[in-house]
């Protein structure tokens, strides 16, 4: 099976990867000279254009697009609509807002092209370990893209959860999902780090060593304490990247209760804040209670 890729960066480069060791055959393209350099070195065949890609691929084609969500997947998608053929498909793998990718489909099947959206999971380390796949795509569409799927996900880690939307959708969530599991274990290190009797990560490496409590994101945790301890030099403003907002976003629109996974996105927004709420507070409650601000 050939593959057109469209972004060769971390996650698409480390894609790219696996796909040639499986014994796909990879046509890729990136704006970056260097990921374009890095991904021929590894046997994908590089191209410097979307034309240009589109012409080595074999008709129905498949385009899988692994761009920054927004304005830069938004173009590409465009331009794919004007260039592509009726059944040919294309594939968005990016963090995108799941209410984009119906929009996509309807710009597209509009001309006869199909459209799947792909949630990737797996950060840097899917490209040794595999990537989980959570894909919104008809029945017919999931078994066309299944060598790939297969191929990118040590074939067991990739399952279809529903039509369009519903990929990106449960990326989504599971964004949300992981904020609240990462802030618990944040939380329970500075209730230990608060006693000055414990050693914090000896601690913390227990409970990764067998307890009720690890995971794969506890162990990523213990690692990057084992590396430094101190956490010197390491920033306390944390980013979200918008997934959080939109899981939050679906829970009030569908009235559905979610404590956990809006506490840590707001615990997000805190360490971005620049406290100026914590300001007036202190102001009103020297005049409030004649308290030093």
């Amino acid at each position: 099976m050939k593959l057109g890729l469209i972004g060769l960066g971390k996650m698409g480069g480390g894609m790219a990867w696996r796909l040639t060791r499986a014994g796909l055959e990879v046509v890729g393209t990136d704006l970056n000279p260097a990921s374009r350099q890095r991904a021929a070195d590894e046997g994908t065949t590089v191209v410097t254009g979307t034309p240009e890609l589109i012409g080595r691929l074999d008709t129905p084609r498949v385009i899988w697009v692994m761009l920054p969500a927004g304005s830069a997947t938004r173009t590409v998608i465009g331009e794919l609509a004007d260039l592509l053929d009726p059944a040919d498909l294309v594939v968005d793998g990016g963090n995108s807002d799941f209410r984009d990718a119906v929009r996509h489909a309807e710009t597209l099947n509009a001309r006869g092209i199909g459209f799947a959206d792909v949630g990737v999971s797996g950060g840097q380390w899917g490209r040794e370990n595999g990537y989980g796949l959570m894909v919104g795509s008809s029945p017919e569409q999931y078994d066309v893209l299944r060598p790939v799927l297969d191929a990118l996900s040590n074939g067991r880690q990739h399952s279809r959860v529903g039509g369009t939307g519903s990929g990106h959708l449960v990326k989504a969530v599971h964004n949300g999902v992981q904020y609240a599991v990462m802030e618990s274990y944040a939380e329970g290190y500075a209730l230990l780090s608060a006693h000055p009797e414990v050693d914090v990560l000896a601690a913390m490496q227990a409970w990764q060593g067998g307890s009720s409590i690890r995971s794969w994101l506890l162990e990523q945790t213990v690692a990057a304490l084992e590396e430094n301890p101190s956490l010197d030099e390491v920033s306390d403003r944390v980013p979200d990247s918008g997934m959080g907002r939109w899981t939050a976003e679906q829970a009030i629109k569908l009235g559905v209760p979610t404590p956990l996974l809006t506490a840590a996105l707001h615990a997000r927004f805190e360490s971005q804040s620049d406290h100026r709420a914590a300001r007036l507070l202190n102001a009103t409650r020297s005049r409030v209670g004649g308290q030093p601000s």
